[in-house]
């Protein structure tokens, strides 16, 4: 069991099992991992990495700040997700994708049994949540995707009550989806433009950090 859980998010990945197969069985964790395995569930999203250094950072904004709840944007395959769920064990997630398929993992994950998990369908320029609705809104690798980086910006800031975190490149990079790629100068801009007065950058191996804080949280 420890070398499993040492190589996998064995309980995010048991979850899913639980929540993709119609019937599974009551054993051990390391028993219904091999019964997902042999049902031919695709387990590998669930290996554990070394965490990336932005994440890290990321992780100390979090700890800091102290949410009850989280809009994560681009969620993407997990890979931020899945050591925040085991970082911060009481820390509500909501995420959103663009991608039907990763919802459906996330949504396997919820009803397998991670129920402070939820996940939906949308597009950050048209969130379709109310004004000061979560505590904060993390958006890891996305800005630099979107046509319109400032209709997102102030998407997020409308729907947090407290902060957004991003993380961008800070160098050319050959991802030929990345169509903008920001200065310190141009992503605080971007802040400022949407109202934020409080914003810090850090450096982060070829990426920045960005935490800004919504006006009137202290």
């Amino acid at each position: 069991m420890d070398q499993l859980n040492s190589r996998y998010h064995l309980d995010v990945a048991c979850a899913y099992i639980r929540g993709s197969l119609t019937v599974a069985p009551a054993v051990p964790d390391e028993e219904l991992f091999q019964h997902g395995l042999a049902a031919g569930l695709r387990l590998h999203k669930f290996k554990r990495m070394s965490l990336l250094p932005r994440v890290s950072r990321v992780f100390g904004y979090l700890h800091q700040l102290i949410p009850q709840d989280l809009l994560d944007i681009g969620t993407g395959r997990g890979a931020f997700l899945w050591p925040l769920l085991g970082e911060f064990k009481n820390l509500r997630i909501h995420c959103m994708d663009v991608r039907n398929d990763r919802v459906r993992d996330i949504r396997a994950v919820s009803s397998g049994g991670i129920t402070r998990l939820t996940a939906e369908v949308g597009d950050v320029t048209r969130l379709p949540m109310a004004n000061a609705s979560v505590d904060g809104v993390t958006m890891l690798e996305v800005l630099e995707h979107l046509a319109d980086p400032e209709r997102a910006i102030a998407e997020t800031l409308r729907v947090s009550r407290r902060f957004v975190i991003v993380s961008v490149p800070s160098k050319p990079d050959d991802n030929p989806e990345h169509i903008h790629l920001f200065t310190e100068r141009k992503l605080t801009a971007l802040f400022q433009r949407a109202g934020v007065s409080r914003i810090s950058i850090d450096h982060v191996l070829n990426h920045m950090v960005a935490l800004a804080t919504v006006k009137g949280d202290s």
